[in-house]
């Protein structure tokens, strides 16, 4: 089959050259990368002859993601097929495909995992839309997927939505992952870390993937000394929270990994900063005050009761 590739970087670039090894014809363009096989949009849908005509969306959700399937809106015919596989918002999705499909134009949302591993083990893809345009598709999806990696998951919008659960669920279990090492990291019993991890892959309940890859991390920056604590979130653990509130379902272990990369940010709290002042004014407990610049660093470890009677209070 012809499929035109918009985004060529880290999981577009490797989805092309995936799909060039089961015998499928890839025009790709990258507004980014000098070895684009065309030059703009246009010409990508020029190059396109067999109908219907196929073009796979690879680029950052939001505003990105709306210009591309705009502009493929006008360009393209009653019958091509668009396929959005970046972490869209399902709800975009829902209005995308209603859109283009005033004009003839089919659409399906495909949450795509995989990573920069996906080239070489395959990838999990959760397709949204209808089943006449998922099977005319199959032979692209199963190029792509490993081993019982793809399902078709529902309408329009189900792709995305499922990919949001996912990648939800991928908060917390990296967020568990991070606490248990930490815990063994802070353990003052000679504990030996990676290898306590490493035997967890084999047999044990917790083993999984990212336990691998955790694993392989540590075994190549040990203590992570080359890295910082500060970690990024690219919306969908928000959209899941979101999901969670306007549906009634409890999300606690999905809503704390996501605030945990929130506090991940923050040089210093203002909401614990608050917390040490209530203690310091209620009970006269010791703070531990910040240091501003030509003062002298405080030899002790943090300020005592700030006086007689709030000492008392503290007893």
């Amino acid at each position: 089959m012809q499929i035109g590739l918009i985004g060529l970087g880290k999981m577009g670039g490797a989805m092309a050259e995936r799909w060039r090894r089961h015998d499928h014809q890839v025009v790709g363009f990258d507004i980014f990368k000098p070895e684009t096989d065309v030059k703009s949009l246009a010409e990508l849908v020029a190059a396109l002859t067999p109908a219907p005509r196929i073009v796979w969306a690879m680029v950052p959700a939001g505003e990105p993601t709306e210009a591309v399937i705009t502009e493929l809106a006008d360009r393209l015919a009653p019958g091509d097929i668009v396929i959005d596989g970046g972490n869209s918002f399902y709800g975009d999705s829902q209005r995308r495909a209603a859109m283009l499909a005033e004009k003839g134009i089919g659409f399906v949302d495909c949450g795509t995992s995989g990573g920069v591993w996906g080239l070489a083990e395959g990838y999990c893809l959760m397709a949204g839309g209808d089943a006449a345009t998922i099977a005319h598709l199959r032979p692209l999806f199963d190029a792509l997927a490993q081993k019982d990696g793809f399902a078709h998951v529902g309408p329009a919008g189900t792709g995305h939505f499922t990919k949001m659960v996912h990648n939800g669920i991928e908060y917390g279990l990296m967020q568990a992952y991070a606490e248990g090492y930490e815990l063994l990291t802070a353990s003052d019993m000679g504990l030996d870390v990676p290898a306590a991890m490493a035997v967890w892959r084999h047999g044990s309940v917790v083993r999984s993937w990212l336990l691998d890859l955790l694993v392989k991390a540590v075994g190549e920056d040990p203590g992570l000394s080359r890295l910082t604590g500060y970690a990024s979130d690219s919306g969908e653990g928000r959209w899941a929270v979101e999901a969670g509130i306007r549906l009634a379902v409890p999300l606690p272990v999905i809503s704390s990994a996501l605030f945990a990369r929130f506090a991940s940010r923050q040089v210093e709290s203002p909401a614990m900063k608050v917390v040490s002042a209530l203690r310091q004014q209620f009970g006269g407990h010791a703070v531990h005050p910040a240091v501003v610049a030509g003062d002298a660093v405080p030899s002790g470890p943090a300020i005592g009761p700030v006086s007689a009677a709030a000492e008392g209070l503290a007893q």
